[in-house]
């Protein structure tokens, strides 16, 4: 018999750099509703893992066991009708590192009770078996494509813009459900941002004061294939109502702004937008505040010598 899965359909794991640890957990708090201290969360949400810059794969949970070889027996009912397939082992930080000969003898066994054609270079399907709390599981997995890593490639860059992983978590942050969501960029500088959320499918405009900037970011919008969704303009000018923003403060030697003009820009984007995300290398929470804002969630990443926040606003 199968063991009841409860209210978890799914199993994540998930990895990080240490300096991205904070922001790693503020993405999974947006995205599943809580953080995890182990490398892996279940949860009943289905969450394409190739949205996030950490999550590594997707377990859909099909059979539960109390051991390999009760969830052997189990996958004889898999109806595969001829469909190629492999199964992966799962590593996770419950138990001990299990060696490699190890894992492809258990992948084996699994793999060997499944009617159907194991192919291990091209597989349509692929399954994993893992083992949590004492229980074997076993379902249909899929792994993060980490589409991402292309995007750094962009022909227009800059060595202060924020890297992809830090602007796809930002964008998963102000969007945790992209569905009929309005999202916009109002200091969009070369359009890291507006790629990452694009390649989600998220709405999402952005605009700059820069006209330089703008130009870079139409070039890199329409290097990955990505319609301009970019204006020349002031974020004090902006219209429209939009269900989150994603502020980026500007901080390099050419765009020093007073505490002032921070508070403006802020106060910018609280008439635009019900939630905001604001990205900052300064400690601004007084100027947050004063701009009407109340700061729910935080996250922090460091680059070299300095740390950026990544602060949730409402």
């Amino acid at each position: 018999m199968n063991v009841q899965t409860g209210s978890a359909a799914y199993i994540y794991t998930y990895a990080c750099r240490e300096e991205e640890w904070s922001l790693c957990q503020l993405e999974l708090r947006t995205l599943f509703g809580f953080d995890s201290n182990r490398n892996y969360l279940e949860s009943p949400l289905n969450i394409d893992p190739s949205r996030s810059p950490f999550i590594k794969l997707q377990l859909e949970i099909l059979y539960i066991g109390r051991s390999i070889q009760n969830i052997a027996q189990q996958v004889e009912a898999l109806e595969l009708q001829g469909t190629a397939f492999k199964v992966i082992y799962i590593e996770n930080d419950e138990h001990a590192k299990v060696e490699f000969a190890e894992q492809r003898a258990l992948e084996r066994e699994i793999g060997g009770h499944i009617r159907g054609k194991a192919e291990m270079r091209k597989p349509e399907r692929v399954f994993g078996i893992m083992e949590l709390n004492n229980r074997w599981y076993f379902g249909e997995c899929r792994k993060n494509k980490a589409v991402w890593l292309k995007h750094t490639q962009k022909p227009q860059n800059y060595s202060t813009a924020l890297n992809t992983r830090v602007a796809r978590a930002a964008a998963n942050i102000a969007a945790p459900n992209p569905q009929e969501v309005k999202v916009i960029d109002p200091c969009c500088g070369i359009g890291t941002v507006l790629i990452e959320a694009l390649s989600m499918g998220i709405d999402i405009i952005g605009s700059d004061l820069n006209p330089l900037a703008v130009v870079g970011a139409r070039v890199n919008l329409a290097h990955f294939g990505f319609a301009d969704v970019v204006t020349v303009a002031d974020i004090r000018q902006l219209n429209g109502s939009y269900d989150a923003a994603i502020l980026d403060m500007p901080y390099n030697i050419c765009s020093v702004i007073t505490n002032e003009e921070q508070l403006m820009m802020l106060t910018s984007a609280r008439k635009l937008a019900r939630k905001v995300v604001v990205i900052t290398i300064e400690a601004i929470d007084s100027i947050i505040e004063n701009a009407g804002f109340t700061i729910v969630d935080r996250g922090f990443v460091r680059k070299g010598n300095f740390s950026r926040q990544i602060i949730v606003c409402i």
